[in-house]
């Protein structure tokens, strides 16, 4: 059964801190490796914190050695209730830089949390000094994270490295997404409305869309993924981008599909025509915010695209 921090000893204290200062430099270090080559400062920063953890962590040993001996009970963070968590590897390798540099601070702040209550825990005069010193060091560590990202600012490797990071957003994310919302949005209107515009009924017209908005999510999945491996291109994962693909081809399909749960056809017909030119909207700003295309541009391709395919179905329902 789990315990919580204050039913720890003073041996049991040490042990838990010794095994999260490790466990945290061994985070930074993970980190520092993975974002190494695009934000070449971000990771120095995070290697100092590396350094710093160690350096805590050796003192925290000696201290350990020097009051109970040389075994260290194995203590991890999940066996105390309400104890600081950190987020899975594979969480924390989808974590974009900027959400990275809020991590390291919220790490540090409960490091500092954890050593001020840890304090509180134990009567010996030399465990309580060393514990206050480490949550001293760990303010000022915080305050050293709020600093590195001013510096990195005032160098302009922020401003870099923030270049680098939306590119790659664009790239793995918004890229995958648009053609799947594009694709969605446009070729499913062909099918829908002329399944609408044949039958004059809204649940035909309902199934209809749904069908071709699943199946153009899955083959539009399946082609993202099997189109890069993303090593040479830098797209990311082909599976993530698969993801995101199919998901943002079968909501392009769904969103004029669902009116058509209306009873009324007509009304549901007005509706489906009113989210499509929503639709249409998001799309051209989407390519305006992110592919630098002007908004006018962007508008009238994605309009005049979308109004001929409308044409399309309503001529080949109405024949």
């Amino acid at each position: 059964m789990a315990k919580t921090l204050k039913d720890l000893n003073a041996s049991e204290i040490l042990a838990l801190a010794i095994q999260s200062e490790e466990e945290d430099g061994r985070i930074y270090a993970d980190l520092a490796e993975r974002i190494g080559k695009e934000y070449p400062e971000t990771a120095k920063s995070l290697i100092a914190m590396r350094d710093e953890e160690n350096g805590h962590r050796h003192r925290l040993i000696e201290m350990y050695r020097k009051q109970f001996g040389e075994h260290i009970p194995l203590i991890r963070r999940q066996d105390v209730k309400g104890f600081i968590t950190r987020k899975p590897l594979w969480i924390t390798a989808n974590l974009t830089i900027a959400m990275i540099r809020n991590e390291i601070e919220v790490m540090e702040n409960e490091a500092r949390n954890f050593y001020a209550a840890a304090i509180a825990q134990t009567s010996d005069a030399s465990v309580r000094q060393l514990l206050g010193d480490l949550e001293a060091e760990e303010s000022k560590h915080y305050e050293l994270a709020e600093e590195m990202d001013e510096q990195a600012k005032t160098s302009g490797a922020r401003e870099t490295e923030d270049k680098t990071e939306r590119k790659r957003f664009v790239l793995q994310i918004v890229q995958p997404g648009l053609a799947g919302l594009m694709d969605g949005s446009v070729s499913t209107l062909a099918p829908v409305f002329a399944a609408a515009f044949a039958t004059h009924a809204s649940r035909d017209a309902f199934l209809v869309g749904m069908a071709a908005s699943v199946g153009a999510g899955i083959s539009m999945g399946f082609a993202e993924a099997m189109s890069d491996d993303g090593v040479l291109s830098g797209r990311g994962r082909p599976l993530a981008r698969g993801i995101v693909c199919g998901l943002m081809t079968t909501a392009g399909g769904i969103g004029h599909t669902l009116p058509f749960l209306i009873n009324d056809f007509y009304f549901a017909m007005y509706v489906a025509v009113a989210i499509v030119a929503v639709e249409l909207g998001v799309i051209a700003w989407i390519r305006h915010r992110y592919m630098d295309t002007p908004l006018l541009s962007a508008a009238f391709q994605v309009v005049v695209g979308g109004v001929l395919v409308f044409i399309v179905g309503i001529l080949i329902g109405s024949a």
